[in-house]
């Protein structure tokens, strides 16, 4: 029988009230939060496993997973999959996911809506080899940290993907973003980056923790359905160039309007933060230079606004 969690003083809550807010701790433990449903099933289409689930059934409507046939105890550790317990062997991730060695998701974007199948998360994830523990509504509205989530909080495994990880097809869209500080407004990017087909959003210099939670809020799942990479600025120039992606710098200095400039090829659009631009070293690795034009009394746009008005420019092109 899975064990009632009725303590905001339990200790399992205590460390999943630290991993939201501690960076430290996350690399530390190797975990990270995910909330919501919806979230959550994005997470694990991506490959992600989960390490404790949480749930408030009175929020959820489940029941407890101990009465679901083939649950598992609450001890048991190292979730080995899904919440439906189905892997890339059984035909779990579709659309244009790409595997490596047949096992692990390294790349690509997921077009599953729905990964549970519909059965109770609890019993889903205890199959899986998760441990799944039921708490109050009163201890679940204290972690979480919006309403309409479901009931449904968990710990994942983080998983570290590099340049190499990454598997793009011919002539790929990329979104550059350097030292991008708020949160927000790299989630805001992934979800635009989500809805024009982006390949790959690399975070070069980030000033923010990529398992942030108020990231995966703000991306609502984005950052688990666009490859998401974290580097430095010069190893993304040299495997920009390497691969022979043109780099198009979102710069208002020496520029072109964007929309006279053919992003067909494959194309980085690369763009800095609002108070300081992009660094030098960007700027002199560009094939070009764009900008959008600027009507008003003011000469910047929100990094997150920039980045839709690019992106939709490429897919217009491409469309085209």
């Amino acid at each position: 029988m899975a064990e009632v969690i009725s303590s905001a003083q339990n200790p399992k809550i205590k460390r999943l009230l630290a991993l939201q807010k501690d960076s430290s701790l996350r690399r530390e433990f190797g975990l990270f939060v995910v909330e919501g449903r919806r979230e959550l099933e994005h997470c694990l289409s991506a490959g992600y496993e989960i390490d404790t689930l949480f749930i408030c059934p009175e929020i959820a409507g489940d029941a407890s997973v101990a009465a679901a046939p083939g649950a598992l105890p609450p001890e048991t550790v190292a979730a080995r999959g899904h919440l439906n317990g189905r892997g890339p062997q059984a035909g779990g991730w579709t659309g244009r996911s790409l595997l490596r060695n047949g096992q692990t998701p390294v790349c690509g974007r997921d077009e599953r809506s729905e990964v549970s199948g519909g059965r109770a998360p609890g019993a889903a994830a205890a199959e899986a080899g998760a441990k799944v523990f039921e708490v109050s509504r009163e201890v679940y509205e204290k972690v979480a940290y919006r309403g309409g989530t479901e009931g449904v909080i968990a710990e994942v495994k983080a998983k570290r993907m590099g340049l190499e990880d990454l598997r793009l097809p011919e002539n790929p869209l990329i979104v550059v973003l350097e030292s991008v500080e708020k949160p927000g407004n790299l989630g805001a990017v992934l979800r635009s980056a989500d809805a024009a087909g982006a390949d790959a959003v690399l975070v070069c210099d980030p000033l923010t923790d990529l398992y942030n939670p108020n990231l995966i809020r703000a991306s609502i799942g984005a950052i688990f359905t666009v490859p998401c990479v974290a580097c430095s600025s010069a190893d993304a120039i040299a495997w920009l160039q390497k691969l022979g992606v043109q780099i198009l710098t979102a710069q208002l200095q020496d520029s072109s309007l964007y929309y006279d400039t053919d992003m067909r090829r494959g194309t980085a659009l690369v763009m800095g933060t609002e108070s300081t631009g992009l660094s030098q070293a960007w700027r002199s690795a560009a094939t070009a230079h764009i900008r959008i034009p600027m009507l008003g009394r003011l000469d910047s746009l929100n990094v997150s606004v920039s980045a839709a008005i690019l992106l939709f420019e490429a897919v217009r092109q491409r469309q085209n």
